[in-house]
This record gives structure tokens, sequence and C-alpha cells, in this order.
């Protein structure tokens, strides 16, 4: 593959040994210092953050971690600039974006009012919040457990206003009223694929149980008894020297204030997030203070895939409830049960892993000038750390993979190719000479070769000559027909293994006139907030318009193949589980008060772009 391509199909985490018992807690800024006597753990660690922050040697990104045993932080150290051009180094106090690790205080407001008997889990949202509607029926039958398991049928995320440069208000509000105007991807429960507008409407659901809004009750019922002093929402411009700066080409900018506040607006440090991490592994209780019970800790951690309809393949995504999974397979390699939860915001990134028989957790943040593999650099301070208390006995060996041989007969291939589509640039499956076949990807308005040269093997898995750390199946599911991918995982412990896109039939009519004219035709967006990242930097804008290899199907920007509805509607063709199908998108055309055509992608508002 080429490698400007390599990650096509992919979006984008009892006591120490004699060593650490006997040392103080590691804890330093700017990733300065000798760490010779640091435990094996920590130097592996360590190494391999200061190896991955952008420009060695200069450390101008931002990245801190944390690593707790039992109930004391072992090792906490932050590296780089909090603020690259005052040249503010960086501290263990330093607060980072954690974007969707906020989902995890979600789902345990959510386990709260349960306990409170406010709600359960399996009762419908429309039973919560009178005034939800959608489009599509069968939104009366989505639950509470839909909302933080990603399997409630949303079509994905609403992104208008959620980066943003100052406080602006009413995100919750917007994404109601664009689910108001949405139809359903999929049935609720059918598959989880991720979501992040279900987790948004527990931020509405809350304040109508209980008369809080969603910040306050997170503060006083959960950042409150834990004493996570610096955790919290960007309600308001927080001081200068507490918070990393965003950095965009070679800008920098102000502070990045995220609005979905469930789904993703909480600013933390990974030290502060150890205090979460012992309250779950002490069944609830922090510090003699009972915050949630044993229970619902327990059915946070229940595999929520396994009731669901359709799982074609995904091993490494077990979903918990705010759980990416209740499996993360480079700890479950060495037997070790761990609950994993990541995060992104447009500027910052993070993972948290909590073992709670083991008694581990850590976590490690960055922003984007961070180059390396966050997960397997947690994985592997976890599995070290696990081994230096003798929970385990040694860190697994990686896997050594080698291309099998391929089959002498290769029946089918033809019937594979065509075009798959996702929530992002499609895919062509064509077939070679001798029955092999080969994938390009539409970027940029051509083909572009990604995998060629790929040949059925003997364990029933596409692979091409010498590229032994991935793969491809296919896999048919209730009629659907889907491209699977594996891959090594970053520290060859486990194969990642996700389908990627799915097979589009042909269209069962042209595109209509309407939608004809307006093939090729280009849009701004105009309702972004001035403050948002699209309003300040970069506009946000689209184009109409059609493949040839997959006519009468309408294609927005350069990516998602819509079907036709009606002359002015066109919507979701694909139902992917995991991630590819995450972010699905409706056009609606409608007239503005000028006469002029307005196109709707749920609250976002374009008008069409002069002609050059």
């Amino acid at each position: 593959m080429n490698p400007e391509y390599s990650s096509w199909l992919r979006r984008d985490f009892l006591k120490l040994g004699t060593a650490a018992a006997t040392a103080a807690l590691l804890q330093a800024c700017g990733g300065d210092g000798d760490r010779s006597d640091a435990p094996e753990s920590v130097r592996w660690t360590r190494e391999g953050i200061l190896a991955a922050l952008e420009r060695p040697g200069t450390n101008l990104g931002a990245s801190s971690v944390a690593l707790l045993a039992d109930d004391r932080i072992v090792w906490s150290e932050a590296f780089g600039y909090a603020n690259r051009d005052a040249h503010q180094r960086a501290t263990v106090d330093t607060r980072f974006n954690i974007g969707s690790g906020s989902k995890m205080f979600t789902a345990l407001a959510v386990m709260i009012l349960r306990d409170r008997r406010m709600l359960s889990l399996d009762q419908p949202v429309a039973e919560l919040l009178p005034s939800f509607s959608m489009k599509s029926p069968g939104y009366t039958r989505i639950t509470a457990r839909h909302l933080i398991s990603h399997s409630s049928g949303f079509p994905g995320s609403n992104y208008r206003n959620a980066f943003n440069f100052a406080f602006v208000p009413g995100y919750a509000q917007d994404a109601f009223e664009a689910l108001k105007q949405s139809r359903l991807k999929h049935d609720p429960g059918e598959f989880g694929v991720y979501c992040n507008d279900g987790f948004t409407l527990v931020e509405l659901i809350v304040p109508e149980l209980t008369g809080q809004s969603y910040t306050d009750f997170i503060q006083h019922e959960l950042l409150g008894p834990l004493g996570m002093a610096l955790t919290g929402f960007a309600l308001a411009p927080a001081a200068e020297g507490t918070f990393v700066h965003p950095v965009w080409k070679e800008q920098t900018l102000p502070q990045e204030m995220v609005a979905p506040y469930a789904a993703g607006g909480l600013f933390s440090t990974p030290s502060d997030m150890m205090k979460l991490a012992r309250m779950m592994m002490d069944g609830g209780v922090f510090e003699g203070r009972r915050i949630v019970s044993d229970g619902a800790l327990q059915d946070m951690g229940v595999d929520q895939s396994a009731m669901m309809r359709i799982d074609p393949a995904a091993p490494s995504w077990r979903w918990g409830l705010g759980w990416d999974t209740v499996r993360q397979p480079g700890l479950d390699a060495a037997g070790l049960l761990a609950w994993k939860k990541g995060g992104d915001t447009q500027f910052f990134h993070c993972d948290f892993i909590v073992l709670p028989q083991a008694r581990l957790a850590a976590m490690l943040v960055n922003d984007n000038a961070f180059t390396g593999n966050r997960l397997a650099l947690l994985e592997g301070l976890l599995l070290r750390a696990a081994q230096e208390r003798g929970v385990i006995s040694a860190v697994p060996s990686a896997i050594v993979s080698a291309v099998p041989p391929a089959v002498s007969v290769t029946p089918g291939a033809a019937e594979l190719t065509g075009i798959y589509a996702r929530d992002g640039m499609p895919v062509q499956v064509l077939a070679e000479a001798g029955g092999a076949l080969a994938f390009r990807f539409w970027t940029a308005g051509e083909w572009t070769v990604a995998d060629k040269g790929l040949r059925l093997r003997t364990d029933g898995w596409w692979w091409a000559d010498g590229v032994a750390e991935r793969c491809y199946a296919f896999k048919t599911v209730e009629g659907r027909r889907y491209l699977i991918q594996r891959s090594l995982s970053g520290n060859q412990l486990y194969w990642d293994e996700v389908p990627v896109a799915e097979w589009l039939p042909e269209a069962p009519a042209p595109l209509p006139a309407a939608w004809q004219d307006r093939v090729g035709s280009q849009w701004r967006c105009i309702n972004d907030d001035p403050e948002s990242f699209e309003g300040r930097y970069e506009p946000r804008t689209g184009v109409i318009g059609e493949l040839a290899e997959r006519p009468g199907y309408v294609m927005w920007n350069d990516d998602q193949l819509l079907r036709v509805i009606n002359g002015n509607e066109a919507g979701m063709t694909v139902k992917i589980p995991v991630m590819a199908g995450r972010d699905l998108v409706e056009l609606r055309m409608e007239k503005g008060e000028d006469g002029e055509d307005r196109l709707h992608v749920g609250t976002l508002v374009f008008r069409p772009m002069p002609e050059i």
C-alpha cells in the first residue's frame, strides 16, 4: 500500500515490583530529568512518548500521562509545551481536552439516575423526553441503553459549532433539532456504531428528570465528590497557563472550547482521571463515599454487542455502557480484563484504560503534534506494570505474521467487485488477472490505488504478497455484504478486525432532473458561529456530485453516496457497524427567504457558491 494512504480504511487507547515500591512518586514536567532508576514500564513509555512528539529534541507538541496502582499514582509526567509561542512548558496540572473521554461521565450520570429509580436502561427515550421525535417512527423504540451503547440508530454527530474558541451556547438543543429532521440509519439496538448524538441527548434528559443542568449535575454528583478540581467544562475562558493551546498550521490558537458537553466537552488531566479510575476499581466508592452502585459499574462493563443483531466482525470493539470496549484486546492478550475509552477533539486525543481486577489504570493525552501510536504505548505501559506487580509473568510476545499460501482456484472473485460505500471516501473493488483483487478509493475527484494483488489465501482472507500486517475478507450479514479489514495492532499483540465498507447495489433509477441539475454545484455553510473552528479558520464547503461507477446516487462532497428520496431530499444508504458508518448525513433542499436554494445538512445551512 502506498504509505500516503496507509490509513485509508481507519478513522484517524497489590504493589509495584521492587524498583517501583522503593521509589518515590515519579512526577515531572516537560519530559526533563533522569529516569534511569524508574521501573522499566515507565522508562519504556517515556521513550515512546518522547519519540512520538513532533520534531525530536524540541518537544513542541504536548502530552501527559499518569499510571495508577491500587489507590496511588505511581507515575505522572507531562511533556512539551502548553504554549509554544511563550515557551511555557506543560506540567502534570496542565489541562487537556479529553473529547469522548467525557462519555464515561455521561454513562455514569445515567447509572446514577437508574440507581435512584428515575429511569431504567430499557425505558424509551420518548418517555424520558416527551418532546423528542424523528422522521422514522422507530424512534419510539430507542432506549436509554441505546443512547450510551452507540446503538440508537441516530445518523451520527452534530458538528455545528462543536469546536469553538469562545463560549457558544445551545449545542445540545441544536443537535435535538437536527434529530427531529432526521431518519434512523438502522433499527434501535440492531448494531453498535459510534454515535455522539446519543450521548448528547442525555444532556437534555438530565435536566428533564432532575431540574439541574447537565453540567451542574456532573459537577455535583461526580467531579465534586471525586475531588476532580482540574476537570470541568469550558463554560468560560480558562486562566492562561492552565491549559494547552491548540496549534493549527504552525499557528498557536486560543483555548479550544468544546460544546458537546455530554459527548466530549470535558477538560482534565491524567492524574485527575485516576480519581475516577479509583472509584471504578473500588466498586463505586471514593474515600468512603458512595458515588454509584457497584452493580451499575458492573453493568457498564457488560458487552452490549452481544445483545445486538448484527456484529459482522469487530472483536476489538466490545461496546460497554460508555466504554468503547470492555475487553481491550491488548491487555486481553495477557489474560487481563480491561475497560477502555478513547477520545478526540479537533486538536486533542486521549486513551483511558482501567483494569478493575488487576487494580491498574492509566491515561495518556496529547495534542496533534504527537506522531506515535498512543494506544500501543498505553497498552505497553499497563502490561509492563502488570508484570512488575507479579500479576502476569511476562509481557505477551508479538504476533509473527506471515502471508499464507494462495488457494489454487479462486471461485467467485468477480462477484465481489463493485463500489463499496461508507461515511467517507467510496472504495472500488476490481478484478485482476488470475483471480486477484485490487482496491481503489475516491479522493479529490479521482480513483487512487490503495491495495493490489490481493489473493485469496488458505485461511479465507485476501492478502497481497509480502504484506503481512493486513488482510481483507468479505462477509454477508442479513443480505448486506461488508468489506472487512484485519490489521495487526501497534504492539503486534492482536488483530484489529472491523467492517470498513458496504457493497452498494446499482441505483434503481437515474438521478431525477432536480438532482441532476445540481450535479457540480458548490455550497458554502452560512450558519457556523464566527467563533467556531469553521467560522474562524476553515469555512465549511461541499459539492453535489454523481459517481460515474454508481449513477443514480447523490454524492455529497466527494464522500458519501446517498439514495434519492425525492427531488429535494437524499438519504443514507449504508448500515455499517463500529466506525465506518458513524457519521452519515441527509440532504434537504429548501427555498430561502430570498427565493434562493438553501441546502440543509442537519442544522447546517449552505447557500450556493458563485460559479467561477
